[in-house]
């Protein structure tokens, strides 16, 4: 039996996140009632004109920077003609030979063997990144199918790769990929349930060991990145299916059904010479100069993998915690700050943020979030100095995240300062040695993990205010002076 791999590319399209359309003053904000958010210009009305929105401009050509491409000094709009009623014009605005941003790459991390494992780095290649506009929203029913135009004429950015994936795990690698860098430059929020990120998949396969493509067959109705993942799985081994059985592969579009896992056949696909391609004569080209390219490139943000490297590298922050931190621009900029502020222990700090942190605010949007860096840098601050307990400070925590007062303020209300006499902690530690025989037994057996009983009663009777490490050090001197 033959042996296939499977070729893949990816078209992305990515919502950019701007205040208004791309050709008009018209707001959009997703949510808002039905055909709500139109003007003359959006329904393509007899007379309008388009004007262009720069800010969309320098978004695209800051997401081009990220990725590496060649930013065009000059580019041209084109009109891609066809009929289908979710576009009003019955055409639409986008870029045919002349892309804002060509070539680049997207560097992918692969998952790892185990959680805790890093996982393989590799680089996507682009083919382009041009603009166009978006077109309106159908909604089908049984028996009619609605339109809203809402969404019709904001800016997009189509990210086009090369056919340089070749699983679906790497596709899911390069879509994560993706929404984590736009997100960092503030570029989209590329919410995929807002229609903020779609995805068409083209596949095909070939012999193992050819370099000549096969026929191409294009997935779309692709509503999640896992549905990327299932519907290219499912494309790849129905192909194998087809040849294997003497089969011709067909060049055409299907469309995804993600409640019954299968694709079905929507149309012929389509080449460029379908649409008729022509210049838009109601715009002049793009014109950028290198100092509005540089400044985009400037103002970049530090970059997750490599945020993720100098952690690593600088301040011996395990993976475990780089890989929730990175991720997320607010929360290793949360971590940054803090850190600024109390750089002695930046191991505590990742721990607090990436698990207590993450889990209390679990649900809530970061607008809720009442502790701010100086707040937690102070928490660990108080706990290096042994003016707070470990155990108390879990506490003190979630009352800092529920009534957003400060940690040295909760310590002074609830009476937690750590106040240590020496004797009197020697006498606690031998009360509870005495009062607990079996794990005092246990432990001088050679069973070590006993001794967590003997603290654990020993913390809850001076009430946390003892520090954890001084309460090991005398217990374990008492333990072997009895």
């Amino acid at each position: 039996m033959t042996q296939y791999e499977a070729v893949i590319g990816l078209e992305v399209h990515v919502q950019l996140k701007t205040k208004t359309k791309l050709f008009t003053r018209v707001p959009y904000h997703y949510g808002e009632a039905p055909n709500t958010l139109l003007n003359e210009v959006v329904l393509g009305l007899p007379g309008t004109l388009p004007v262009l929105n720069k800010g969309a401009i320098l978004k695209a050509v800051a997401a081009g920077h990220v990725f590496g491409c060649k930013i065009a000094h000059q580019c041209k709009w084109d009109r891609k003609n066809y009929f289908y009623p979710d576009a009003p014009k019955n055409y639409q605005i986008s870029q045919l030979d002349q892309p804002l941003c060509a070539g680049g790459q997207v560097e992918i991390e692969l998952v790892g063997p185990a959680r805790n494992i890093q996982g393989e780095h590799r680089k996507v290649a682009l083919n382009r990144i041009h603009l166009e506009e978006d077109v309106g929203k159908l909604t089908h029913g049984a028996n009619e199918t609605c339109i809203d135009f809402n969404r019709a004429g904001t800016p997009l950015i189509e990210i086009v790769s090369e056919p340089d994936m070749h699983s679906p795990e790497e596709a899911f690698a390069y879509l994560k990929s993706l929404e984590m860098h736009l997100r960092y430059i503030g570029a989209s929020d590329c919410d995929m349930e807002k229609g903020q990120m779609r995805c068409d998949a083209n596949v095909s396969i070939r012999p193992v060991g050819s370099t000549q493509l096969g026929t191409k067959v294009e997935l779309k109705n692709l509503n999640s990145i896992s549905g990327v993942c299932s519907g290219i799985r499912y494309e790849i081994q129905r192909q194998i299916e087809v040849l294997e059985s003497n089969g011709h592969i067909e060049q055409e579009t299907r469309r995804w059904d993600a409640e019954k896992q299968v694709s079905t056949s929507m149309r012929s696909k389509e080449d460029a010479h379908d649409y008729r391609y022509f210049t838009d004569p109601d715009l002049f080209p793009i014109t950028l100069s290198d100092e509005v390219i540089q400044a985009q490139r400037d103002q970049l943000p530090e970059l997750p993998f490599a945020k993720q490297e100098r952690y690593q590298q600088e301040l011996k922050l395990p993976y475990t915690l780089t890989s929730v931190l990175c991720p997320d621009c607010f929360l290793s900029n949360f971590f940054d700050q803090t850190h600024a502020l109390y750089p002695k222990n930046p191991l505590a700090i990742a721990n607090w943020i990436a698990n207590d942190l993450l889990r209390e605010m679990a649900g809530k949007p970061w607008s809720e979030l009442k502790i701010t860096p100086p707040m937690l840098a102070e928490l660990v601050q108080l706990i290096d100095g042994q003016v707070l307990s470990k155990q108390n400070a879990k506490d003190v925590f979630v009352e800092m995240i529920q009534s957003g007062l400060s940690a040295k303020q909760i310590v002074q209300d609830k009476g937690l300062e750590m106040k240590v006499d020496i004797e009197a902690l020697k006498a606690v530690c031998q009360e509870v040695i005495n009062a607990f025989p079996q794990p005092v037994a246990e432990y001088r057996s050679g069973k070590e993990k006993a001794i967590n009983v003997l603290k654990g009663q020993i913390m809850k009777r001076t009430q946390g205010k003892a520090p954890i490490d001084l309460i090991n050090q005398l217990l374990i001197e008492c333990l072997n002076n009895n």
